[in-house]
């Protein structure tokens, strides 16, 4: 059964940092694409970053990379979201997503 299992969320004053996990299992492939989706209060679910885990190429929202660097770690099965110079609309759910399947999300708030 396929699982993912987001980590690493808080609150952080702005200008901080954050480190976002996904933590995957159950998958039957080894190369897949993973996302990271955030959602703001009264506003869609939107794509931050996604990776594909062999290749390594990723994908970016626009605005976000500078800021935001999704990276990932094979032999744990983990996709990570570094979060850098956070602002207060950066404030979401985090989710990931794969592959059909949803996280149930970490809260990253941003206030001072």
């Amino acid at each position: 059964q396929v699982r993912l299992v987001e980590t690493g969320g808080g609150l952080v004053h702005p200008g901080g940092s954050l480190r976002l996990a996904c933590a995957a299992s159950g998958f039957t492939r080894k190369d897949y694409t993973l996302s990271w989706y955030r959602q703001a209060p009264g506003k869609e679910r939107e794509l931050v970053a996604l990776i594909h885990t062999t290749s390594g190429v990723t994908m970016y929202a626009e605005g976000l990379k500078g800021r935001f660097t999704i990276s990932r770690d094979n032999a744990r099965n983990t996709v990570y979201l570094q979060l850098n110079t956070l602002k207060p609309e950066d404030t979401a759910v985090y989710y990931c997503f794969s592959q059909d399947h949803w996280g149930q999300g970490t809260q990253v708030t941003v206030s001072s």
